[in-house]
């Protein structure tokens, strides 16, 4: 009974004094102020920008031809495989010679024959002009004997000519490379029945030792290579252009950089674009014809205000960049963008060489929001 009275007065007591230090702790409303949140910044900086313009493009041989039959027949023999790379000259096909061959030995024979007749009408010439010295035989015999000699002798030319077609026949059953290249694919087989009027080729030879590639460029673009290239003519400009770049199918570089030495002569109308044509050299035959790529075309822009693209946002297709004025705050400034420079913009308004931009974070900030700054890495090197 003792201890249970006297119990309750120490909680009370306990309670009483929990309160009043609760009642202190509320009964102070000033709180320390947030700091000001902390943002990086840099320099803008002058640069040289690069602009890249890639257009798709075909490669073509410089040389392309069509190996085609010029005499009917049987192909007899094929010398070369597809694929097989051969020199100007070398012997591709063989087609059966043997009628050709006996095309060529009758006219052979003809000649002969030729020969003889006009050997004979021209001792019968000399003849009868010994006669008419002699007022045996009348002048009109002698001109009879002088056109008999011309018709043999315009026989033996006669003969000469089809002797000779009859020789260039027996020759093209024998069909050669026209240039050097690669072989491509060969449709027929031993024994094919083949004529110069066959739709498709033997095969088709490529001299790749250099290639082409054609690509369209726009209008505008056409403009600005006008622009941005040296010369008073189209053709000093091709001479002065810059040198390009090739892309392959599989998105490295090609090694060697190519040269621009052709454009059409007319836009396609139905395109509103105009077909320029580089040439790039291919000494280990790493490009074959038919092969796709990007040619790639490099403008560089001096002097130019350069900022990270990540440093700038998008607004309704607008882009802004984020700045700290005088007093620290937030400033949000729109800026015009003349391109595109590897991982930067080229600003060409909005925002100068030399001011302060905000790095990074401010996706978080208001404009007139106060912030502190650091330097970031970018700042420290400048």
């Amino acid at each position: 009974m003792i201890n249970r009275r006297f119990d309750i007065p120490l909680v009370k007591g306990s309670i009483s004094l929990l309160f009043a230090s609760l009642m202190v702790s509320c009964g102070n409303p000033e709180q320390a102020p947030l700091p000001p949140t902390e943002v990086p910044v840099a320099k803008v900086k002058n640069g040289t920008g690069t602009v890249k313009r890639q257009y798709p493009t075909s490669l073509q041989g410089v040389v392309t031809v069509d190996v085609r039959a010029q005499v009917s027949g049987y192909i007899s023999k094929i010398h070369v495989d597809e694929g097989a790379y051969v020199k100007a000259g070398q012997i591709l096909f063989t087609i059966d010679p043997r009628s050709y061959q006996e095309q060529f030995n009758t006219a052979n024979a003809a000649i002969l024959v030729a020969k003889a007749n006009l050997t004979t009408a021209k001792i019968e010439l000399n003849r009868k002009k010994e006669l008419v010295a002699n007022k045996i035989v009348s002048d009109l015999q002698v001109q009879q004997a002088q056109a008999a000699f011309e018709s043999a002798n315009a026989s033996l030319s006669q003969a000469q000519a089809a002797a000779q077609a009859a020789r260039i026949n027996y020759e093209f059953c024998t069909v050669k490379a026209p240039v050097s290249g690669y072989i491509s694919r060969i449709p027929y087989r031993l024994g094919s029945l083949i004529n110069p009027a066959s739709a498709a080729p033997l095969t088709v030879l490529s001299d790749i030792h250099k290639v082409y590639a054609y690509f369209s460029m726009s209008e505008n673009d056409f403009i600005d290579f006008q622009k941005s290239s040296k010369g008073g003519s189209i053709t000093e400009k091709i001479k002065n252009a810059a040198p390009v770049q090739l892309e392959v199918s599989d998105g490295s570089l090609y090694a060697q950089e190519g040269k621009i030495d052709a454009i059409d002569g007319q836009f396609d109308r139905s395109t509103g674009s105009v077909v320029f044509r580089a040439v790039f050299d291919n000494p280990k035959g790493l490009l074959r014809d038919g092969n796709t790529g990007k040619v790639i075309i490099t403008k560089k822009f001096e002097q130019s205000v350069l900022v990270p693209i990540t440093a700038t946002v998008t607004i309704q297709d607008k882009s802004y960049i984020y700045t700290v004025d005088k007093e620290g705050k937030v400033k949000q400034l729109p800026i015009e963008i003349a391109g595109k420079s590897g991982s930067d913009y080229m600003v060409s308004s909005g925002i100068a060489a030399g001011d302060i931009y905000i790095v990074s974070g401010f996706e978080r900030l208001q404009p007139g929001m106060q912030v502190k700054t650091t330097a970031s890495n970018t700042l420290a090197k400048n």
